[in-house]
């Protein structure tokens, strides 16, 4: 019997996670100058990000790729 294991890094972690983490290093001014979204640039709030995240790949692929190059 093998266990298998993911070879993706972000495997069991959340979207809400990773934005948590990243402000938390960055703050929301660095991360609107990283990744140039609205919702990181004016009244950025956690939920807002959240929202506007899970419904826009592209925006959650440049999020999660920041959250990656820190991380690694």
């Amino acid at each position: 019997m093998t266990i298998q294991s993911s070879h993706d890094p972000l495997h069991g972690v959340t979207l809400k996670a990773i934005l948590s983490e990243l402000v938390g290093q960055f703050g929301w001014e660095e991360m609107g100058r990283i990744v140039d979204i609205r919702c990181f640039t004016h009244e950025p709030s956690i939920s807002s990000s959240l929202k506007f995240l899970r419904r826009t790949p592209w925006a959650r692929d440049k999020v999660e790729e920041m959250y990656l190059r820190w991380k690694m």
